[in-house]
C-alpha cells in the first residue's frame, strides 16, 4: 500500500513535515508567544505550570514558564516516529523523515562529490559518484558508529539539551548540516545507512516488516519499499538507486534482515539497544530521586540542567552520591548497555540450549524469536514513559485507550513476526519468481483457477498448480526454473555455490534433480558467463541500479535523437556510478539486433576454443590414460552442446543468420547433428534448417605443439566440477609437471591431488592417486552413467581397491553379495553352473560382478576368478549402494533400465 504512494505525494508531504520541522527548531531560537500557555495564570490550558512541588535530590524545583519548542519535540515528535517504525514500517518513515530529505539537497542541486578516472590508452575520461566502500572501516563498523552516536546523543539530552532551547536547537542543526555534508561527500541514501543515529532504532522497530509493512519480495513491482526513486516529467517513477549498500533497507528490509541476523553487530544493537533504553529513563529516578522528576516533564524545562553537570549525578536512598552528573550520566547508560548486551547474550545461549534439545528448534529461529520478544518488550517500556508528561494532561479514558491500542498494536506485531523464518522468507521469495516465469510461459491457467489470476495464489497454491496444469511439460518446467535460477543469480539471492542448497526445497516441490540443475547452471553458464562469475559481485542494488541508468539512457536518447548530448549522458553515468563495462553492456542492449549478433560472435568463439580443446585431447601422448580423457571429453563435449543449442536459438533472431550457421557446421558437424536430431528447432528458416541438416565433414585431425595442449588443460582447471578439474592436472603432470600448482581457492579434493602430483616422479600413473582412480573408473563404469560427480565421490570415498592374482577367487557361488564389484585392471572368469556342466565367460575392465545379486540382496550363483597376473576391482559396500537409491531416484530408475536390458539379453541368450 504504502510503496504505491505516488511520489510527487510523497514528495509534498515531505515539504510540510520538514517545514513544520524546521519552524519547530527556529522555536527553540526564538519563540515570544507559546511560553504564554504555560502561564500560571492561563484560563484554559492544560500546560500551563502548577504550584507543585517537584524534588530533584530532596529540593524543590523552581518552576517559570517556558516556550513548548522543546516539549512539543521530545513529548509528540520522536514518540511518533518510533510508533511509525513499529506500525508502518521503515517504508514510511524513510519516505517522510526531514532528516533523509534534506540529505538529498546535494543530489538535487547536482553537486556531490565525484571522482575522476582517466582511462591511460584511450585518454578518456569519466567521473564516478563517491559511495562508501564496502571493504572500508565505515563500510565494515557503521552499525557501531551509527549506535554509538545514537548512545552520545541520549547522554547529551539528559546532559545537555534536555531542556536547554538553544543547546537543542544547535544540536540539531549540527545533525542537518552534517546530513547535507554527508549527502556531498558521498551518494545515495549514505547519511541514512551509514551515519544515522535513529538507524538502530529503525532496524529494532521496522525489522523483518513493520505491522502493515509491504512484502517486497513478493512484489511485482521494481519499486518497492522506501526505496529512492525518482518522477519523469511525464508522471511515471524510476528507480534512482545507486547501490550505496547491499543488502539495502529500503529495497526490502525483510531480505536485509535474515542476512544480517547472525552478525555481532546485531546481538549489540538489539539486546544493547533495550538496555540503553532501560538505562536512559531509570537514570530519571536516580538522579532525582523519584519518579515524578519524569512523569512531571519539569526535565525538558529545567532551569539548572547546564548548571548541574559538576553536581552530584545520582541520589540513592535520600544521600546524593558526589559524582558529577557529566561522569554520571555515561556510566550509567554505558553500564545499562552492557548488562542489556550480555544479558540478552546469556538469555539467548540459555534458551538455544534447552529448545533445541526439547523441539530442535534451529538456532536462527530462536535468535529471531527473542529478537521479536525484545522489540516487543522495549516498545511497551519505552511508551510507559514516552509522551507521559503530556499524555498525562488527557482525560483518563483517553489515557486507558492510548495504551491499549499500544499493547494491541504491538502483540500484533509480535504475533506476526513470530511466525516469520528465513525458509518462510525463501520459499515465499522463490514462489513469487516462480509465479512470474509461468506468467511469460503465457499459460491458460484461468479455467483452473475458477476466476483467479496467478497473483491470487499463495506460495503452496503456485506449486501445486505447476504438477497438475496440463501443459505444463518437462520442457516447460526446465525452462521456468531456469529462469528462476537465472534471477535468483543475478540479484545475488544466490551464487554457484550456494544455489544447490538454497533451491532445493523447489525442486522438491517441481520434480527437479540436482543433475538438472546443474544442467541449468551449465546452460547458464554458457549464455552469460559472467553470471557465475565468483570475482563479479551481483547483487539486487546492483541489478536495480543498472535497470534504473538504462532507463534513463533509453528515455535522453527519445529526447534527444537528432543530436545526443553527451554532456547529460556523461551526467547520468556519473549519477548511477556506470562503469566503462556496464556502459558497454547497456548500451549493446539497446539495440537487440545488434546485441544478439554479438552475442552469436562470442559464442562462436568460445565454441572454437572448446573444439580446439578437443583436439587438443588427442595427442598422442595422452592416449594410454583412456579413462581420464574420456572424463575430460565427456565435459568438452557437454560445452560445446551447450554452445550449440544457444547458437540455435539466437539463429531465428538474426537478420542475416547464414554466416553464422555456415561457421557453427565447420566448427562443430557432429554436434549439431546431433543436437538436431534429438531436438526440435521449428523456429529455424528454411534455408538455415538445409544448410545445418547438410552432412558434415570429418573432423580432421590437428597435431598441436605440447605447449598449447598444456595450455587447454589450463583452461579446464577453472571448470566447476572437482573430478574435471582434477582429470586436468593429472593429465597436464604428464606432459608439464613444473605446471602443477595448489591453489587455495580449489576444493580439497583437488589441492590434495595437487600434492600428490607434485610429491611424484613425472609422469605418474593413475594408480598412484588412489582417489582419483577411484573416481575415474567409476565415472567411466556404464552402471553410472551420468551420476551426480558429488553422489559418485561420495560412493568412491566409500569404495575400496583389490588387488587378486591368477587362479585367485573372487566371490564364490553361494557367498552372500555384500559389495558391488567393478573391474578395473586385468581379466576375470565367471564361471556358470548349469544342467550341462560348468560354463566360462570371461570379463574384461569396465563390467561389473555379480549386480543383479547385490541389488537384491541374494548370495552369488556363480564364481568368479582373477584370469590375470594382476586383477583389481573397487568394491562399493551394498549399504552405499541402497543410500544412494534411496535418495537418488533418477539413479534408481537408470539402474532398473540397465538391469532390464541386462535380462532381456540374458533371456534372448537362453540363460534365464
Amino acid at each position: 500500500m504504502l510503496p504505491s504512494v505516488s511520489e510527487r505525494q510523497m514528495n509534498g508531504v515531505r515539504w510540510i513535515l520538514t517545514i513544520g520541522w524546521l519552524l519547530v527548531i527556529a522555536s527553540l531560537f526564538y519563540d515570544p508567544w507559546s511560553a504564554a500557555l504555560t502561564e500560571p495564570n492561563h484560563p484554559w490550558s492544560p500546560l500551563r505550570i502548577t504550584d507543585e512541588c517537584v524534588k530533584v535530590q530532596g529540593q524543590c524545583l523552581p518552576q517559570q514558564p517556558y516556550p513548548l519548542g522543546a516539549t512539543l519535540f521530545w513529548g509528540a515528535i520522536v514518540p511518533s516516529g518510533i510508533f511509525i517504525l513499529l506500525v508502518f514500517g521503515h517504508e514510511l518513515w524513510r519516505r517522510i523523515c526531514p532528516l533523509s530529505f534534506l540529505s538529498q539537497i546535494p543530489r538535487g542541486l547536482g553537486r556531490q562529490r565525484q571522482f575522476k578516472h582517466e582511462n591511460k590508452k584511450t585518454g578518456k575520461v569519466r567521473y564516478e559518484l563517491a559511495k562508501v566502500k564496502a571493504d572500508s572501516w565505515l563500510g565494515r563498523n557503521y552499525p557501531y558508529v551509527q549506535f554509538g552516536w545514537l548512545f552520545v546523543g541520549l547522554c547529551g539530552r539528559i546532559l545537555f539539551f534536555n531542556a536547554d532551547r538553544l543547546v537543542l536547537g544547535g544540536w540539531l542543526v549540527f545533525t542537518i548540516l552534517a546530513a547535507i555534508a554527508v549527502g556531498y561527500y558521498y551518494g545515495g541514501k549514505s547519511w541514512c545507512q551509514y551515519f544515522c543515529p535513529m538507524a538502530p532504532v529503525q532496524t529494532i522497530f521496522s525489522e523483518p516488516r513493520g505491522l502493515v509493512g509491504t512484502k517486497a519480495h513478493m512484489s511485482d513491482s521494481r519499486i518497492t519499499q522506501s526505496m529512492c526513486r525518482t518522477v519523469q516529467p511525464d508522471g511515471n517513477e524510476q528507480s534512482a538507486c545507486v547501490a550505496c549498500q547491499s543488502p539495502c533497507i529500503d529495497i526490502d528490509s525483510e531480505r536485509t534482515y535474515w542476512d544480517g541476523l547472525n552478525k555481532p553487530e546485531e546481538t549489540l544493537i538489539r539486546y544493547g539497544y533495550v538496555g540503553l533504553v532501560v538505562g536512559y529513563f531509570l537514570y530519571y529516578y536516580l538522579y532525582a530521586g523519584n519518579w515524578n522528576y519524569y512523569f512531571s516533564g519539569i526535565w525538558n524545562r529545567d532551569p539548572n540542567q547546564l548548571a548541574a553537570l559538576m553536581s552530584p549525578g545520582l541520589y540513592l536512598f535520600g544521600q546524593a552520591i558526589n559524582i558529577p552528573k557529566l561522569f554520571a550520566v555515561p556510566l550509567v547508560l554505558g553500564g545499562f548497555t552492557a548488562i542489556g548486551y550480555y544479558a540478552g547474550k546469556f538469555i539467548e545461549q540459555g534458551t538455544k540450549s534447552r529448545l533445541q534439545k526439547r523441539s530442535k528448534l534451529h538456532p536462527d529461529i530462536i535468535r529471531h524469536r527473542i529478537f521479536a520478544i525484545c522489540t516487543f518488550s522495549v516498545f511497551n517500556f519505552f511508551f510507559f514513559f514516552a509522551g507521559r508528561p503530556l499524555i498525562g494532561l488527557l482525560p483518563i479514558w483517553v489515557q486507558t485507550l492510548f495504551d491499549v491500542a499500544l499493547v494491541f498494536l504491538s502483540t500484533l506485531w509480535l504475533q506476526k513476526t513470530w511466525r516469520r523464518s528465513p525458509d518462510l522468507y525463501s520459499r515465499e521469495n522463490l514462489a513469487s519468481r516462480f509465479r512470474k516465469q509461468l506468467e511469460k510461459l503465457d499459460l491458460n491457467v484461468s479455467q483452473y483457477l475458477d476466476g483467479r489470476s496467478l497473483d491470487d495464489l499463495n506460495t503452496n497454491e503456485v506449486y501445486v498448480l505447476a504438477k497438475v496444469l496440463p501443459g505444463f511439460g518437462r520442457e516447460q518446467r526446465h525452462e521456468a526454473y531456469k529462469g528462476v535460477v537465472q534471477e535468483a543469480l543475478a540479484e545475488g539471492y544466490v551464487n554457484y555455490s550456494s544455489s544447490l542448497e538454497v533451491l532445493q526445497q523447489m525442486r522438491q516441490e517441481l520434480g527437479i534433480s540436482d543433475d538438472e540443475h546443474r544442467e541449468v547452471l551449465e546452460e547458464l553458464g554458457v549464455e552469460d558467463p559472467e553470471l557465475l562469475n565468483p570475482d563479479r559481485k551481483w547483487s539486487l542494488e546492483n541489478q536495480i541500479r543498472l535497470s534504473g541508468y538504462q532507463k534513463s539512457l533509453e528515455r535522453l536518447m527519445r529526447l534527444q535523437q537528432s543530436q545526443p548530448d553527451l554532456a547529460s549522458i556523461q551526467a547520468l553515468r556519473c549519477e548511477y556510478s556506470i562503469t566503462p563495462q556496464e556502459e558497454a553492456w547497456i548500451s549493446s542492449g539497446l539495440a537487440p539486433d545488434v546485441s544478439n549478433a554479438q552475442k552469436a560472435e562470442e559464442l562462436l568463439a568460445r565454441l572454437r576454443q572448446w573444439v580446439e580443446c578437443d583436439q587438443a585431447l588427442d595427442y598422442p601422448e595422452l592416449q594410454e590414460h583412456a579413462a581420464v580423457l574420456k572424463v575430460l571429453h565427456t565435459s568438452v563435449e557437454r560445452k560445446q552442446e551447450l554452445i550449440v543449442r544457444s547458437l540455435l536459438d539466437l539463429l531465428s533472431t538474426l537478420q542475416n543468420p547464414m554466416s553464422v550457421a555456415q561457421s557453427l557446421k565447420q566448427l562443430s558437424p557432429e554436434v549439431v547433428t546431433a543436437v538436431l536430431k534429438r531436438e526440435s528447432w521449428k523456429n529455424l528458416r528454411p534455408e538455415v534448417a538445409q544448410l545445418l541438416a547438410q552432412p558434415g565433414k570429418p573432423r580432421s585431425s590437428v597435431q598441436l605443439p605440447t605447449q598449447d595442449v598444456v595450455s587447454y588443460l589450463e583452461l579446464l582447471l577453472d571448470h566447476y566440477n572437482p573430478l574435471v578439474h582434477a582429470a586436468a592436472l593429472f593429465l597436464i603432470a604428464q606432459l608439464h609437471p613444473d605446471r602443477v600448482q595448489i591453489r587455495e581457492t580449489d576444493p580439497p579434493f583437488v589441492q590434495d591431488t595437487a600434492k600428490q602430483l607434485l610429491a611424484l616422479p613425472s609422469s605418474p600413473s593413475l594408480s598412484q592417486l588412489p582417489k582419483l582412480e577411484k573416481f575415474v573408473h567409476l565415472f567411466n563404469s556404464d552402471f553410472f552413467d551420468r551420476i551426480h560427480t558429488d553422489t559418485l565421490m561420495a560412493l568412491g570415498d566409500r569404495a575400496t581397491v583389490r588387488t587378486y592374482k591368477t587362479d585367485d577367487t573372487i566371490t564364490e557361488a553361494g557367498d552372500t553379495c555384500r559389495e558391488l564389484l567393478l573391474l578395473i585392471e586385468g581379466d576375470a572368469n565367471i564361471q556358470y553352473q548349469s544342467g550341462n556342466g560348468t560354463r566360462t565367460e570371461q570379463l574384461h575392465p569396465g563390467q561389473m560382478l555379480d549386480e543383479l545379486e547385490v541389488l537384491t540382496h541374494s548370495n552369488s550363483e556363480n564364481t568368479i576368478v582373477a584370469a590375470s597376473k594382476t586383477t583389481r576391482i573397487i568394491a562399493i559396500p551394498v549399504d552405499a549402494l541402497d543410500d544412494l537409491l534411496d535418495s537418488d531416484r533418477n539413479f534408481a530408475r537408470r539402474i532398473l533400465e540397465l538391469e532390464s536390458r541386462q535380462l532381456q539379453r540374458l533371456v534372448k541368450a537362453g540363460q534365464v
